[in-house]
């Protein structure tokens, strides 16, 4: 069922955390892998973003389990680069069969204090920069009448949530960009689907900030501290998701023969019951 031989894919955001388990799974199914990242800190972002090591390492690990795949450094911002990325990809390789628009950024404040510079970057990397990602793609997958485009969203993008409105927003826009996308390539034997974790354990998630966040009683919160209370959120109990479990979902809508798209795809710890 999960057989992608001879098949290419893209993962932006892929040098560690989800995507790099995203890529690492299309790897070992049999894909040849391209692996994008901006591997740079932007300052409006509160938390070490993903390097330059971490890309490679990420390359490295499906190299050592057998598997075909490349590093790209790619701000996915940048509309020019990213349609770059995508021509060379089907220049070198002849086709590009899957997209996993990955990449994105957090962070949290109130929408009354939130800077302009914050909120363009969160729009930028996680709503634009899908765009162009899909975009890119979607000129060979027409072309070519295959192709499978994974976005993925988030828990924010199912309901509101405090200190998040900028994240949410554009988590919110991904969903419909990608159920428009869907309907307007149903022709082409393209199919076009949205997943939306709850938390998940990342270096987006484990950090300093967001500890504090979650336990403002606390000075120098630890992930020991943080952990009971996030899990006391979930009907699971369980305090976050690995990025795992949000790759099994992945694997699910790349591998569909064709009959699932426009579809969102919650992975969220039995929280999706208590939404609409």
């Amino acid at each position: 069922m999960n057989d992608l031989t001879g098949q290419v894919a893209l993962v932006t955001g892929g040098a560690r955390g989800q995507g790099s388990s995203h890529a690492r799974a299309l790897a070992a199914a049999g894909a040849t892998v391209v692996v994008c990242d901006i591997a740079a800190q932007l300052p409006t972002v509160p938390y070490a973003m993903a390097t330059r090591g971490d890309l490679d390492e990420t390359v490295a690990l499906i190299a050592e389990a057998g598997g075909n795949a490349q590093a790209a450094v790619v701000d996915v911002r940048d509309s020019a680069a990213v349609t770059a990325l995508a021509d060379g990809i089907v220049a070198e390789h002849g086709r590009l069969d899957i997209l996993i628009a990955n990449a994105g950024i957090c962070s949290f404040s109130p929408v009354a204090e939130l800077p302009d510079d914050v909120w363009q970057d969160t729009i930028a990397t996680n709503l634009t920069g899908a765009f162009h990602s899909i975009r890119a793609a979607l000129s060979h997958m027409i072309r070519q009448r295959y192709g499978r485009i994974v976005a993925i969203s988030s828990g924010a993008g199912r309901s509101g949530m405090q200190n998040l409105g900028h994240y949410g927003a554009s988590k919110w826009g991904l969903i419909g960009l990608v159920k428009t996308v869907a309907l307007e390539t149903a022709p082409h034997g393209i199919t076009a689907n949205v997943v939306c974790p709850t938390t998940v354990a990342t270096p987006m998630v484990l950090n300093d900030r967001t500890f504090a966040l979650f336990c403002p009683d606390i000075e120098h919160p630890t992930e020991d501290d943080v952990r009971p209370r996030m899990a006391a959120t979930n009907p699971m109990g369980a305090a976050w998701l690995e990025p795992e479990d949000v790759t099994r979902a992945v694997m699910y809508l790349v591998t569909d023969p064709g009959r699932t798209s426009g579809a969102v795809l919650d992975v969220s710890l039995g929280m999706s019951a208590a939404r609409l």
